[in-house]
């Protein structure tokens, strides 16, 4: 029986995948079995798998049941027989020592659900300013308090570049397909559940941008998804269900306000916005009063939720409730 199990699940991916296999076929760690799951190819990236499968028993080809990522991934997890199961996309990148880094850090820890790694977002050349931004964010949070104080921001984790103990997913529910990324959402779902969760900070990964990619082309992925989905979750995490009667959000803006309906929609009902604009403070919005952060020191001092999303801002926010003496994630959370 192999210790670990790669799950790429692929759909159309000739372009890449042979580079993508190549790397996994490159690791110091052997003892492995790769599930390739075909997610309905009508491109010659089915003949490549089972070309590379016919030199190497370790690769087991299998079809999904049905069109969709979210079939292809819980299909390869039903048929996985390591417990550690390492996650993989067809147009990413292994480095050499990640399958041995990820497996020691699970092996090390049996309280570790899932282990992540740092990753490296190429071609450089198509690189966004707001995607950078996106990936310096998501390589800063490294420990579990780390994922748990940010995981309302945005997904902490690169989906390829995680691995986890395939008994704990299943009994978690597997993979889910709904209006929203199903990565996140089983992120928030283990968070929810008590599960710890830690990222490696070596660069194990390399991750490739293009505009074509699902996350920028399915509407699952859109940002009204990931609100919905947010809301949904944060609605239920007991640090915010403890203060419900005592919250302030940061942030009047008609954005910040919109986002936070729905949160508002679930009964919860802030008791004042803070804004530093002058404009804004002393007005009221659906009865709550916009005021200024002396707020913050008012007996008993609320929790506090941030829906400013200008990395600046966000920093200049973060720097201030630290002045204030609040701790991120005690005291208050930031919302993407």
């Amino acid at each position: 029986m192999p210790r670990l199990s790669i799950l790429l699940p692929y759909r159309n991916a000739a372009a890449t995948l042979e580079e993508g296999l190549a790397s996994i076929a490159a690791q110091v760690w052997d003892d492995y079995e790769l599930l390739a799951v075909d997610d309905h190819s009508d491109d010659p990236s089915r003949d490549l798998v089972r070309a590379r499968a016919a030199r190497d028993p370790r690769i087991r080809c299998l079809d999904a049941p049905q069109p969709g990522l979210v079939a292809a991934l819980n299909h390869g997890l039903a048929a996985a027989r390591a417990d550690i199961v390492v996650r993989m996309d067809a147009d990413d990148r292994m480095h050499p020592e990640r399958l041995q880094r990820q497996w020691a850090h699970l092996a090390g820890d049996p309280d570790l659900t899932l282990s992540a790694c740092r990753v490296r977002a190429f071609p450089e050349e198509v690189l966004q300013d707001g995607f950078r931004a996106y990936l310096r964010w998501q390589n800063a949070c490294l420990t579990g308090a780390d994922l748990a104080d940010e995981i309302y921001v945005e997904s902490p984790l690169a989906h390829p570049s995680v691995a986890f103990r395939r008994t704990a997913i299943l009994a978690a529910g597997g993979y889910r397909h709904g209006a929203f990324p199903e990565d996140y959402e089983l992120w928030l779902r283990l968070h929810h559940r008590g599960h710890r969760m830690a990222k490696l900070p070596e660069v194990l990964l390399d991750w490739r941008e293009y505009p074509e990619r699902t996350s920028r082309t399915d509407p699952r992925y859109g940002r009204e998804g990931f609100d919905r989905l947010r809301a949904d979750y944060l609605g239920r995490d007991p640090r915010l269900l403890e203060r419900r009667d005592d919250f302030v959000v940061w942030g009047a803006g008609r954005r910040s306000r919109r986002r936070c309906e729905l949160l508002l929609r679930q009964g919860f009902r802030p008791r004042a916005f803070i804004d530093v604009d002058p404009r804004k403070i002393g007005r009221h919005f659906d009865g709550v009063p916009v005021c200024p952060m002396a707020v913050l020191d008012c007996t008993p001092r609320p929790f506090v939720l941030v829906y400013v999303t200008n990395h600046g801002a966000r920093d200049a926010i973060a720097t201030a409730l630290t002045g204030y003496g609040y701790q991120r994630g005690r005291d208050w959370l930031a919302v993407g």
